[in-house]
């Protein structure tokens, strides 16, 4: 059952990343950022009944995971709003090997035949994805140029492999946090959190928020819907003791087919076929290192 829950979890975070990108088209990246949490939240808020009593210590480790959240949320929307949307979702198939890693060294957990197989198989696909002969991709050009244009697409990638990795520590806090906490408590902190770290940086960084732009903004509430039902969905999941990170991470890659999709259907972007052959490569492994 419980990878039922992380299918859930992997198929609502693809169709997240192209919600993402549609509502980047009405809003800023902060805007978009702190309203979607903000309207999540407010959706965890009837939970605050079940909140309460966590256990002495633990507070601070919430804390922790929702500050590596916010850093690779900031990292990835950045990232999803130039990088056309297919090459992403190839990108963020990177986290499984950061989280594999992981679950390896902290958790001590151990790999039969076929998951290896499977890890050489998204290792592939990722590798394959620097086919020489493959088109280059374009970036999209911001209003504010922080970067010259030879550096752009580079930078742009590593925000988007740093933004995995972070990724990849807070699922891992996510496995250890279950064991004491339940879904409606880490959900409940962990939102929270989120919110008052964007109120600090926008308060810093002095960002102008155009509230009732953001408002009028529909895929920001379908985008905050998406998350709570998914990290629900992966919290849940956590909080079962058979749950392997290892086997997690590579379901939760079941996302990269939507998005690639969505990139050729949705975006009309252009060499989708490339990404499509090597996504079909990482899900061949995912398959092969869970049945």
């Amino acid at each position: 059952m419980w990878m039922f829950y992380v299918l859930i979890y992997g198929i609502l975070k693809g169709t997240r990343e192209i919600v993402k990108k549609k509502s980047m088209e009405k809003s800023t990246v902060m805007e978009v950022l702190f309203f979607y949490t903000l309207f999540a939240f407010v959706m965890v808020l009837p939970d605050a009944k079940n909140a309460g009593n966590v256990p002495d210590g633990f507070m601070k480790w919430i804390a922790l995971k929702s500050l590596f959240v916010f850093s690779a949320w900031i990292l990835s929307f950045h990232a999803i709003k130039k990088l056309p949307l297919s090459l992403y979702g190839v990108l963020d198939l990177s986290r499984v090997l950061f989280a594999t890693l992981l679950a390896v060294i902290v958790l001590h957990e151990t790999l039969r035949v076929s998951q290896i197989m499977g890890l050489v198989l998204v290792s592939a696909g990722l590798l394959l994805l620097k086919n020489p002969f493959a088109k280059k991709e374009t970036v999209q050009e911001d209003e504010i140029k922080l970067f010259s244009k030879e550096k752009t697409s580079a930078v742009l990638v590593i925000f988007a492999l740093l933004s995995c990795l972070l990724n990849a520590l807070s699922g891992l806090m996510d496995k250890i946090l279950m064991k004491d906490l339940n879904a409606s408590q880490l959900q409940f902190w962990y939102t929270l959190f989120m919110v008052l770290y964007y109120l600090i940086y926008i308060l810093i960084m002095r960002h102008r928020l155009r509230i009732r732009k953001a408002l009028k903004n529909p895929w920001i509430y379908l985008l905050a819907l998406l998350f709570v039902v998914g990290d629900r969905a992966l919290f849940v999941a956590n909080n079962d003791p058979s749950s392997r990170i290892s086997v997690m991470t590579l379901i939760k890659q079941s996302g990269a087919i939507v998005t690639i999709l969505a990139g050729r259907f949705i975006f009309k972007e252009k060499n989708t076929t490339h990404k499509l052959i090597c996504a079909a490569i990482i899900i061949l492994g995912i398959l092969i290192s869970v049945l």
